[in-house]
């Protein structure tokens, strides 16, 4: 039976975890995060597997892991927190899970299309300093909403779309048998797409995704929503688009560094609208994802 451990559980995750592990689970020691990188190795010592929520695991911390077989990361986008190749190289295993938050996901991303349409925490932002600037918005029927990668949580996003009047569209890297919205193809899709809505996985493909060329090919004023990975979008031409209007505002749930870096340039801007990587954070969708963690840990 593995030895796991939960590298860096929170009391936010701790409520639901208790209601998932059972007594009949394999055993598990949790540690309340965060684990700082130069205290990992020290925490891993005589565990095989390690389910991470949001650790970094680089080569160096990886190489000091000695009896480190397997790590389960809780969630998709394992490459932001673990050098997958120097994983491979010290022969551990890296487990994902994905489609545990489909319409979870997809519901936070809206709502950020919500928020950006309307100003919303901007306004908020000035209410509570005890402004008042009430800011023009933009009415979502009719708008087109371009949707960049159609698997589970595009395809999600794609119904909540049609639901509020949005004319979806989307462009997916593979074909897709039976698409819920018209595909097209990407120059297409940015120059007729009034909102944008990431959904790509982050890989050698994907990366930088979001450049100045597609920036410079999008609608001007276009509203970009990530709730994807940071590394999909170029952020210096992000930055740039931002200031020069072609990109009128950016609602991300993802960044770089996380939590982020006092001196993320993001946070200087207005015209965005900023959320702490929460989109998968429901207790219908945690207990979904802890459940799959569980038995992949249980199964080396």
């Amino acid at each position: 039976m593995p030895k796991t451990l939960f590298i860096d559980s929170t009391p936010d995750i701790d409520l639901v975890w208790r209601q998932v592990h059972g007594a009949n689970d394999i055993p598990i020691t949790v540690n309340m995060g965060p684990a700082r990188a130069e205290n990992i190795p020290a925490l891993v010592a005589g565990y095989d597997t390690v389910i991470n929520d949001a650790s970094y695991f680089n080569e160096a911390t990886l190489g000091q892991c000695r009896g480190l077989k397997h790590i389960v990361f809780l969630g998709t986008g394992a490459a932001s927190f673990v050098d997958l190749a120097a994983a491979a190289k010290f022969g551990i295993k890296v487990s994902t899970i994905g489609g545990y938050g489909d319409t979870t996901v997809a519901e936070h991303a809206m709502g950020l299309v919500f928020a950006a349409a309307r100003h919303i925490a901007t306004m908020h932002g000035m209410v509570r300093a005890g402004g008042w600037r009430p800011m023009q918005g933009m009415e979502l029927r009719g708008k087109t909403l371009g949707i960049v990668g159609l698997g589970g949580i595009g395809k999600e996003m794609a119904r909540l779309a049609k639901g509020i009047g949005l004319a979806p569209i989307a462009w997916n890297r593979s074909p897709i048998a039976d698409p819920p919205v018209p595909m097209v193809g990407i120059d297409e899709l940015l120059a007729k797409s009034d909102i944008i809505s990431l959904h790509l996985g982050l890989n050698d493909g994907t990366l930088g995704f979001m450049d100045r060329a597609r920036f410079a090919a999008a609608k001007k004023g276009v509203i970009l929503i990530n709730t994807a990975r940071a590394g999909v979008v170029d952020e210096p031409a992000l930055l740039e688009a931002l200031k020069s209007g072609q990109v009128g505002h950016y609602a991300t749930d993802v960044f770089n560094q996380e939590p982020v870096n006092p001196d993320e340039p993001l946070l200087e801007l207005d015209n965005v609208t900023l959320t702490a990587h929460a989109g998968y954070n429901t207790p219908e969708a945690a207990k979904t994802m802890y459940r799959r963690a569980i038995d992949l840990a249980a199964a080396g």
